[in-house]
């Protein structure tokens, strides 16, 4: 029986859950415009643990969404994962926030190209194929009319993600569908994809593992 805590903070979703052989048995998540990681998230673990009928010292692996997102975010989602990883002396598991965020795509299309919000007309994206594997790394792209033209020209593809909304009115081509009920990451579809990396043995070193930023964290000025 492998049970795996799963830990998403990349956007404002603090989100956590706990899988059992790949299927989803709590979920506990809060979704808020001032990020409340810091004050939530080791609540949240504690009441997942508790909502699954489990101990901690019954986890098999602890999982991290490891980004792009939120420089804050992801610093403390990947902090507590490799905490408890290393006090439990069990396997980490990064799972890359696009990629999960594909999961949640039920739209019939040919591609999936989950977007988070990178400020002005910059966004994350990640091209995926019908069975949500991925097709490019995740890239940071400034939307125009003819991004992700070669995709849109093949066949449809399904924007999800509050990185899409802001697209909307820039890509227009026939063969784009936006979701717009999908628009952040969530714990509960990293439960399948951390259950078949652990059967897999894709494990991270606990002691160097760090966030996928994509870009240097750049401080901004503070408010007068």
């Amino acid at each position: 029986m492998a049970y795996i805590l799963n830990i998403e903070t990349a956007t404002t979703n603090c989100s956590v859950s706990v899988g059992e052989n790949g299927e989803l048995k709590s979920l506990v998540e809060l979704n808020e415009k001032e990020y409340s990681h810091a004050e939530n998230l080791h609540v949240f673990i504690k009441q997942a643990i508790a909502e699954a009928g489990i101990n901690l010292s019954d986890l098999s692996a602890i999982a991290v969404s490891k980004g792009p997102g939120s420089y804050t975010g992801l610093r403390i989602g990947v902090s507590a994962a490799k905490g408890l990883a290393f006090s439990l002396d069990i396997p980490l598991i990064a799972v890359t926030t696009l990629t999960s965020m594909a999961h949640q795509n039920n739209n019939p299309a040919d591609f999936i190209i989950p977007m988070l919000d990178a400020r002005r007309m910059e966004v994350y994206a990640q091209v995926h194929d019908t069975n949500k594997t991925p097709l490019k790394e995740t890239t940071a792209e400034i939307i125009e009319e003819t991004s992700f033209a070669e995709y849109l020209a093949k066949g449809t593809v399904s924007f999800i993600g509050n990185g899409a909304t802001k697209c909307q009115g820039v890509i227009t081509h026939k063969n784009a569908i936006f979701d717009n009920n999908i628009l952040e990451p969530t714990a509960k579809e990293m439960v399948s994809i951390s259950y078949e990396k652990y059967k897999n043995k894709e494990f991270e070193d606990v002691a160097y593992f760090e966030p996928y930023y994509l870009k240097d964290f750049i401080a901004g000025k503070k408010k007068a």
